[in-house]
């Protein structure tokens, strides 16, 4: 990123947002301070003089356009994105620069894709929702698993985590998504998403080592049923949860993440491991590293670099693996992660 290209970062004070704000510090970027929540804000910069801080409201169109005013790009941290997607999307558009958010939501990404696609390829700009631990992550390694080809039988992203203590914006996020599918659960079947209100199973998954042999929770679905199928076709993606990470998930009182470093970083680890399967060959790609949280800036402000640099795929809404070379990026996130394939 060009030393001083100037990011407007939308919910810069939430728990992402600060990894965030923090990540373009240290590549020579400079954060604009964006939210709903003067106070909170003002927080955040009396610990980082000198940045400017913009408050804004996502139904305020103009103090929208104000806090987006001058910047290269925009990084929207702030959920739920049922909610601030489509305002900070119009006032990307408004301002004529690329978006990129950190959305888990599956809906929430759809309803971008559906809704944004067309303007946003009108007006020359690129949109890359989910650039995030959740569908981020996982799309630019079954990206990097299929190699040269555009078409497999099927990809199953399975999660192991050491265990998931959800911030309070993961815990609202799950709580919309609920109430939009009125309680019931999603999944990709044939190409479509399908919802329904089975129980989940609880399988088995052979990670690589450390982990090995864990219980998982099959077709916990995230938003790689989503990103992952806007570019490659695949007709049947599935993702499945750790069960411990899932318990986490589920427990009212599981506490928030807790710092153990000074980078801000909590004490999980994860691996993700991805299969790719067509026919009776299969590949795979593994990524491991520390907090879910933390590892989301180094993937959102990768994107913004590749993209105001002229390195992402051409414009519209597009996802991580539609937007960058794959095994590139993944390969410029070894100080964060580490990347294998194999197959």
């Amino acid at each position: 990123m060009r030393p001083g290209h100037t990011v407007a970062v939308y919910g810069a004070y939430g728990h992402t947002g600060r990894f965030v704000v923090a990540e373009l510090l240290a590549r020579g970027a400079v954060p604009v301070l964006c939210g709903r929540d003067e106070g909170r804000l003002r927080g955040l910069a009396a610990a980082r003089p000198g940045l400017d801080v913009r408050p804004a409201s996502v139904d305020d169109p103009a103090a929208l356009d104000r806090a987006l005013a001058g910047a290269a790009a925009v990084v929207n941290c702030a959920g739920p994105f049922a909610t601030t997607a489509a305002p900070v999307i119009e006032a990307a558009l408004r301002a004529g620069i690329p978006y990129v958010d950190v959305a888990a939501e599956i809906e929430a990404n759809a309803d971008t894709l559906a809704h944004f696609a067309d303007r946003a390829r009108a007006a020359g700009t690129v949109v890359v929702p989910a650039m995030a631990f959740y569908g981020g992550l996982g799309d630019l390694l079954v990206t990097a698993a299929m190699g040269d080809r555009t078409a497999a039988d099927e990809a199953h992203i399975a999660y192991g985590l050491s265990s998931w203590h959800p911030t309070a914006g993961t815990r609202t996020a799950g709580s919309v998504s609920h109430a939009r599918r009125d309680g019931r659960r999603v999944r990709l079947r044939n190409g479509r998403l399908e919802y329904h209100r089975d129980e989940l199973p609880t399988l088995t998954w052979h990670f690589p080592d450390p982990l090995g042999t864990r219980a998982v929770i099959g077709e916990f679905t995230m938003a790689d049923v989503v990103t992952v199928p806007s570019h490659l076709s695949i007709p049947e993606v599935r993702t499945y949860m750790d069960a411990g990470a899932a318990s986490d998930l589920a427990t009212a009182d599981t506490p928030a993440p807790t710092a153990v470093d000074e980078r801000g970083r909590s004490a999980q680890t994860f691996l993700v491991d991805v299969v790719v399967r067509s026919g009776a060959v299969e590949r795979r790609a593994t990524a491991r590293g520390q907090d879910i949280y933390a590892v989301t800036a180094p993937l959102v402000v990768e994107a913004v670099d590749r993209i105001l640099d002229g390195r992402a795929s051409g414009v519209g809404v597009l996802f991580a693996g539609a937007a960058f070379d794959a095994p590139d990026f993944l390969d410029a996130l070894a100080p964060h992660i580490t990347y294998s394939t194999a197959g």
